[in-house]
């Protein structure tokens, strides 16, 4: 397979410069859902700009298909250069096939970025060869596949994408002895804890931490809930209360029994969740951490001492400093008087046998 742009069809400044364009309209679209970001530029022969477009959610025209109807007449398509942040998809889902829409709109060129891993959904590029149009992968594929970096690997592993989020003090304590938490960190830091949550497909949290604070589960700003809610989900082996506030939540509250992790993603990745929130408490994020099972970790850090042995973290099965499980950050920001870390486990870190 041809994997990157051949010399006698060297990519140009406006291939370029759609590409980047195709990954800012990306961005637009909904980062939760089944689908990922994607988006599509169009330029003729010349490089000029045709039309362009970007998936808006599920149910909507994928970005190839709404760049084509964009055009000012579709015979424009005929010669033309499709940019596109993403393989074009080669499966018939609520749309129809994004290559199959490309060829039969006499696009000649198609550029993307990164591979579709999808079973079903990839093989675009292949089928557009086979039909004859120059096909080239790999344009600003590491920028492309950090935008969709949640939903690529879901597909890869067959499991939601899994961020790990816990509010510590300084000294890495989640409540005070007598297990109060509220509030630990200010009103910025939990203002950017909705938005995240609006961005996941589910919010999890484990009996313990339902039973101590009642939360509520859903994504919520100054004027109340956000257009988008992540599904409540409920690990333990404990009941949920009746009077428990999380039946209150505009979606069904899912629970499952006990702490098979493995099980539960992909049943949830069957269900069509492709991200998922942990929430707490320690005792469930320990878990998913010593399972290896965290994609990135949000860290809320408060400057506060707390001290005593409510810490955000349990036992990770770390036995001696060789064990440690190393991370990287991606990012570090001030939140009022708050700071976030964001990381991810360290890729080139050796990993227990």
């Amino acid at each position: 397979m041809t994997t990157a742009p051949r010399e006698a069809d060297a990519i140009t400044a406006p291939v370029r410069d759609a590409m980047i364009r195709a990954l800012e309209l990306a961005r637009r679209g909904p980062r939760h859902g089944v689908n990922p970001q994607v988006g599509c530029v169009l330029l003729s022969p010349e490089g000029d700009v045709l039309a362009e477009g970007w998936h808006e959610g599920a149910g909507t025209p994928h970005a190839e298909v709404a760049a084509l109807r964009a055009l000012v007449r579709p015979e424009l398509a005929r010669g033309a250069t499709a940019v596109v942040s993403l393989e074009p998809c080669n499966h018939h889902g609520r749309t129809g096939p994004c290559s199959v829409a490309l060829i039969e709109a006499g696009v000649s060129r198609v550029v993307y970025a990164v591979p579709d891993p999808g079973v079903r959904s990839g093989g675009g590029g292949e089928r557009m060869r086979e039909a004859g149009l120059d096909v080239q992968q790999g344009l600003l594929a590491h920028e492309a596949a950090e935008t969709i970096r949640p939903w690529l690997t879901a597909m890869r592993l067959g499991r939601p994408f899994v961020t790990v989020k816990w509010a510590s003090s300084l000294d890495g304590r989640a409540a005070a002895a007598d297990g109060s938490s509220r509030w630990i960190t200010g009103a910025q830091a939990r203002a950017d804890v909705h938005r995240r949550r609006a961005d996941a497909d589910a919010i999890l949290v484990g009996t313990g931490t339902l039973l101590a604070d009642d939360p509520e589960l859903t994504a919520r700003g100054d004027d109340g809930l956000l257009p988008h809610q992540p599904a409540p989900v409920v690990v333990g082996r404990r009941a949920v209360p009746a009077t428990a506030r999380v039946h209150a939540h505009p979606l069904p509250l899912r629970t499952f029994d006990g702490l098979d992790l493995h099980a539960m993603l992909r049943e949830l990745f069957d269900e069509e969740v492709r991200s998922v929130l942990v929430e707490g408490g320690p005792t469930l994020a320990s878990a998913f951490l010593a399972a290896g099972l965290a994609d990135e970790l949000l860290v809320y850090l408060a400057p506060t001492l707390i001290g005593g042995p409510m810490t955000a973290v349990g036992d990770l099965g770390v036995e001696s400093i060789g064990e440690q499980r190393r991370l990287v950050f991606t990012d570090l920001r001030r939140l009022g008087d708050d700071v976030l870390l964001v990381a991810r486990p360290d890729a080139s870190a050796p990993t227990k046998e």
